[in-house]
């Protein structure tokens, strides 16, 4: 089911990105650290594909992605909305 981001918070870790939904996403935790740990969950395998994407949390109404320190911001927040718009 697709899902609009509603709102794209910055968080205390420079390298992190909350973005809130319009839908529950996930009723428990679920954290991947690396594209192996996600090979298994449809979203989050395709959130690694998003160049720069280093670790994803899922919970509630909302999506934590962290990215790799070299990894703009710019480039990564349109393809979040677009993977999480196509789930």
């Amino acid at each position: 089911m697709p899902s609009v981001v509603r709102e794209i918070q910055a968080t205390p870790n420079p390298n992190a990105m909350k973005y809130v939904l319009d839908r529950t996403i996930s009723a428990n935790p679920a954290s991947f650290f690396n594209k192996q740990q996600a090979k298994e969950h449809s979203l989050a395998s395709r959130l690694f594909a998003i160049g720069g994407v280093s670790n994803v949390m899922l919970l509630g109404d909302f999506v934590t992605i962290g990215k790799e320190p070299q990894a703009r911001w710019s480039d990564i927040n349109g393809r979040v909305k677009q993977v999480l718009a196509a789930d």
